[in-house]
């Protein structure tokens, strides 16, 4: 059974920088991804990475200055944001599924309760 718990949300000025993190059980390989929702609009890909090789994807609103990456030892995806817009400001979400990464939110199939992030 798959678990993944998100962290690292919070309240930044523009400018600055968060990185959250997504602690995932009970997952091996596969595409982890970080999603992002602010209200009355749509889920968006961010970033996303493939556990098995380390491949990553970025949206790209967001190429140069997400970093996403995992520590394998510590099952534990993070999501460095430097350089935050104010219109970032969602609920961000880490999700999994197995096989190669996609961008689309539909075919992932575990996700996390959310992290909020708030930039001002």
């Amino acid at each position: 059974h798959v678990q993944l718990v998100e962290s690292g949300g919070g309240s930044v000025q523009a400018g600055g920088s968060l990185r959250l993190s997504c602690v995932a059980s009970g997952f091996t390989y596969g595409c982890v991804g970080w999603f992002r929702q602010a209200p009355g609009k749509e889920r968006e890909g961010v970033a996303f990475i493939y556990t098995g090789g380390g491949s990553t994807d970025y949206a790209d609103s967001v190429k140069g200055r997400f970093t996403i990456s995992q520590d394998s030892a510590k099952n534990t995806v993070y999501l460095q944001m430097n350089s935050l817009k104010p219109e970032e400001t969602a609920m961000y979400y880490c999700a999994t599924r197995l096989g190669a990464c996609r961008r689309s939110s539909g075919v992932f199939g575990y996700w996390g309760q959310g992290t909020q992030v708030t930039v001002s």
